[in-house]
């Protein structure tokens, strides 16, 4: 683990496991922030993805359930001792829920649970009692906020040493990428017809590691995220990290909260189905345009989405929940 000085909102070093997945790249970013800041911070998961396949141990758990908590059961042994915090994501972990927080209390460790969307949207609060266990919730935007409303929001953040600007070029005919996760989901099937009807070229991205993908995006002009969710994720902010303009559906309400809570204007070009050409017609049409919200964009994540700027959010948080201030 890191051996860094304490960052400075720590009155003394802290040990902290992110687990046990690293969905989107973001618990990997948050670890390497961290440690930047001095914090003593590693990311174990069950398996690497292949899409974000960074950790800093994996368990490649063996087949069939008794084994693979096994496996879980011993890594946890292992890492009690040497850990003040538990960061866990997307409602996992180590070891079944009925045993973790227990072990947990009788320790004195602490526990973060972290959600990132899909694991916490459309879910009654029924559901998600279960996260009053963990001594913190934290959700990673105001969208996602009105299922955990006492929740903390920490956005994803990126190394923004890692994404130099790739402005849209001037052509003609520009380049629209989309890259779903779930083509359903997403709103594909729309993306496609409207390009269809525009004077443009579409590249559709799918399955790809994220460094080839990241590759991929550079070419593009614009970038289309998804239509149905109501909120933009990690693939936006690398875009727009890259000084693209994004097209997304943004629910209204959490864009009205996240631009007063952070003093600033979301520049992404909110889009449904229905009005997806229309507002794709002034980025296509003019250039200007294009390079004008992609600078905007960039931006914005140098304000938002910088990760060392966020490690200090989750530093505050656990001191917060070590140290009662």
């Amino acid at each position: 683990m890191n051996s860094g000085e304490p960052g400075p909102h720590l009155r003394r070093p802290l040990r902290v496991v992110h687990c046990p997945v690293n969905v989107a790249g973001i618990p990997w970013q948050y670890v390497q922030a961290l440690r930047r800041k001095g914090v003593d911070a590693r990311l174990i998961v069950f398996e690497r993805g292949r899409m974000h396949p960074q950790a800093d141990l994996s368990l490649d758990r063996p087949h069939g359930l008794p084994r693979r908590l096994l496996a879980q059961t011993r890594a946890f042994a292992a890492l009690l001792p040497e850990t003040d915090i538990f960061h866990f994501y997307f409602g996992l972990t180590l070891v079944p829920k009925s045993v973790q927080f227990p072990i947990l209390r009788l320790t004195g460790k602490k526990s973060v649970y972290h959600f990132l969307g899909s694991d916490i949207r459309g879910k009654t609060p029924a559901q998600l009692a279960f996260a009053d266990r963990a001594d913190a919730r934290i959700v990673g935007n105001y969208d996602d906020r009105r299922w955990l409303p006492t929740a903390d929001v920490v956005l994803p953040g990126v190394d923004l040493t890692a994404y130099a600007p790739h402005p849209p070029s001037g052509r003609a005919r520009p380049l629209v990428l989309h890259a779903p996760s779930n083509r359903a989901k997403k709103g594909t099937d729309a993306v496609i017809r409207a390009c269809q009807a525009l004077a443009v070229d579409l590249e559709v991205i799918e399955g790809l590691p994220n460094a080839e993908a990241l590759e991929r995006y550079k070419a593009a002009d614009i970038i289309v995220d998804q239509l149905k969710v109501g909120w933009y994720g990690v693939f936006a902010i690398e875009a727009m990290a890259l000084g693209k303009p994004v097209v997304c559906y943004l629910h209204d309400d959490a864009l009205r909260r996240t631009e007063e809570a952070f003093d600033t204007r979301v520049p992404l070009v909110a889009a449904t189905e229905e009005t997806l050409i229309a507002k794709l017609k002034p980025l296509v049409e003019s250039a200007d345009e294009r390079q004008r919200v992609g600078a905007a964009s960039r931006a914005y994540v140098e304000q938002l989405h910088n990760a060392d700027a966020i490690a200090d959010q989750l530093i505050n948080i656990y001191t917060r929940i070590t140290e009662g201030v």
